[in-house]
């Protein structure tokens, strides 16, 4: 079984992937921020390496579901290459910060790739408000996401609203996490695992 877990940055995957990796006993698969070699870069001069990033994380994120196909083992994985695609890659473009070049290479190459990929059995979708994201950007303190505006986070939250109103690849569940604490109360993990379990069972 194959679950994924999508969200703006902030929204908690990466915390919420440890969680349930740990409870279901699921080998995750994380996005690969700390070894990106662009980040720093990106969000110093945004339009200089917007696409170096991009193809950076397709790369990754794709490298990632050839590994999921080989194995057997139950995944959940941090993060979806729908977003990149969806989301990130095509907000760059509308802010001027992709050249149209770019955007329409970018675009070609995840196109040639979706059709190798197979979709996530579950698709987790953390929706989260801007002062929860704001929020949780802080408090983990990376350094590069200091830059981070507010304007750019609204966008992103504009268009993962509307991928998530279309998705159609699979089952989705949708979290509210505006008023969860799933890491300091059990009792929030526990409704969030609840919801999960309602949704796997339905899948066999």
């Amino acid at each position: 079984m194959h679950v994924a877990i999508a969200g703006n940055i902030g929204a908690g995957k990466t915390t919420l992937t440890k969680l349930l990796a740990k409870h279901y006993k699921w080998s995750p698969h994380y996005e690969s921020v700390d070894e990106n070699p662009y980040l720093d870069d990106f969000y110093g001069a945004m339009e200089r390496w917007s696409f170096n990033l991009q193809v950076y994380f397709l790369n990754s994120r794709f490298r990632q579901i050839l590994e999921i196909r080989k194995g057997s083992k139950n995944i959940i994985q941090d993060r979806t290459i729908y977003e990149d695609a969806h989301i990130f890659a095509p907000n760059l473009h509308a802010m001027g910060l992709m050249p149209e070049r770019d955007f329409q290479n970018y675009s070609s190459l995840f196109k040639l790739m979706e059709r190798l990929v197979t979709p996530p059995d579950l698709l987790i979708y953390l929706r989260a408000n801007i002062p929860t994201l704001v929020g949780q950007i802080h408090k983990r303190g990376r350094d590069y996401e200091n830059s981070i505006s507010i304007d750019y986070l609204s966008r992103l939250n504009e268009r993962y609203e509307a991928w998530i109103s279309t998705y159609s690849k699979g089952n989705l569940l949708i979290i509210d996490v505006d008023n969860l604490d799933f890491v300091d109360k059990p009792e929030d993990l526990g409704l969030i695992i609840d919801k999960i379990d309602a949704q796997i069972h339905g899948l066999f």
